[in-house]
């Protein structure tokens, strides 16, 4: 999607340079043809090769009325049925769901709950008694899966705090609970072990551990696993990674649930996937005007960027790496080793650390790469920044998909209690 031409960067054919004219910095452009690229790969690596597959696009990476399907929050939720996105096709995932949210899941006849804990159930249970409904939920699992990623973003591990421990005190009991509840159609079980993923060792660790699941629930409460969801983590292309296709992860974990479900003389379960990151991550990049440059003699070179921590958290927050280009500069070699800061009172707010770039000047347009995912969804108004406008590009097509806040925008919710004013 990106390119080189007379000097300057192109995105999926716009000339990033003019899109920072035009729309302002800081600002994140996504690429339309990428994303569509990467749901054309699950599709015929996923979606046609097994019957009753489903890709629940993980909202959290990238939230706008432009996408939506697999949500955590009552606000992704909400954003979800704003779009128009069937609300069967809505999959209620994430810890501590809020009554409020529950509500408005249930009311609206969300697909799919994810049910994170034995009091969900209860409270799922009495929403749909009060209301005369059935809910369909999956029951999410640790299953006690140590993944090579940040420890912020590992979920799979015992010590947790999503989901169902495998503890047979604990889940089975729980099973037992669901299978009899009058409201509730009890489909089977979920895992995610974590995000930023390149192993599949840990998924078919995951999958063993549920399939066990499966074969005792079977034996104990003689009830049929109909649906399992194998969450996402799909490693992406920050720096230097290799990204692997789906299939690497999805084949051998389709291969084993086949066989235990054949072994088990049992119907194959319909399966699902989560991919969140790896749909929208390197589909977009994200565009800042350099301002102050600042050298520490023999120490370090600061290029100060119009944004940072406020519209990417992930380098502050878990020291995540990315690459940088002059877009301006695009073709011109490396000349010197620089750390690009942003404008926030933090010695934190750093996005780029040591990175080679050509001589900056003020006024320059930096494209740092890869920050569709968590960027915009995890942007905050700390010191009152307003949050970047995000563009939509494709084949040199630019649209407007989200407006950049305005002043007014920040203080809009704000009251002076009347006490202050005598």
């Amino acid at each position: 999607m990106m390119e080189t031409k007379n000097g300057r960067l192109f995105f999926d054919g716009c000339d990033v340079t003019e899109l920072a004219k035009k729309y302002g910095t800081p600002l994140y452009v996504y690429s339309q043809t990428a994303i569509e690229r990467r749901f054309d790969e699950l599709r015929r690596d996923f979606l046609d090769r097994w019957p009753g597959s489903r890709v629940a696009y993980a909202a959290k990476a990238f939230c706008t009325t432009g996408m939506c399907v697999d949500v955590v929050s009552g606000g992704e939720l909400y954003t979800a049925l704003a779009a128009g996105f069937p609300p069967e096709r809505i999959e209620f995932n994430g810890n501590n769901k809020l009554p409020g949210e529950l509500e408005l899941a249930v009311d609206r006849g969300v697909g799919r709950i994810i049910v994170d804990g034995a009091h969900e159930l209860e409270a799922i249970e009495a929403l749909c008694a009060a209301r005369g409904k059935r809910m369909k939920v999956l029951y999410r699992v640790t299953p006690g899966v140590k993944a090579d990623s940040h420890d912020y973003i590992v979920t799979g591990k015992k010590d947790s705090k999503f989901g169902f421990p495998l503890d047979e005190d604990v889940i089975y009991p729980a099973v037992e609970r669901a299978v009899a509840a009058p409201h509730v159609d009890f489909l089977g079980f979920h895992f995610h072990i974590g995000s930023q993923l390149f192993d599949a060792s840990p998924y078919l660790q995951a999958v063993e551990a549920v399939l066990e699941l499966v074969r005792q629930v079977r034996d104990r409460f003689g009830v049929r696993v109909s649906e399992l969801n194998l969450g996402g983590g799909f490693g992406i292309t920050y720096t230097t990674e290799e990204r692997r296709p789906y299939r690497y992860y999805l084949d051998p974990m389709l291969e084993r649930i086949a066989a235990c479900f054949d072994a088990l003389e049992l119907p194959r379960p319909a399966v699902v996937i989560e991919p969140g990151r790896s749909i929208v991550g390197d589909a977009a990049l994200s565009l800042y005007t350099v301002g102050a440059i600042k050298e520490i003699a023999g120490v370090r070179k600061y290029v100060a960027v119009d944004g940072g921590m406020t519209d990417n958290i992930r380098p502050a927050l878990y020291q995540a790496v990315y690459r940088g280009i002059l877009a301006n500069k695009a073709d011109a070699a490396p000349a010197e080793t620089v750390t690009v800061c942003g404008k926030c009172c933090e010695s934190g707010d750093i996005l780029l650390r040591d990175a080679a770039l050509p001589a900056a000047e003020s006024g320059d347009i930096l494209a740092v790469l890869s920050t569709g995912a968590y960027g915009y969804s995890m942007a905050s108004n700390y010191n009152s920044n307003p949050i970047p406008a995000v563009v939509l590009v494709k084949d040199g097509r630019d649209e407007l998909m989200v407006r950049r806040q305005s002043y007014e925008d920040l203080i809009r919710n704000q009251i002076i209690p009347a006490s202050l004013n005598s």
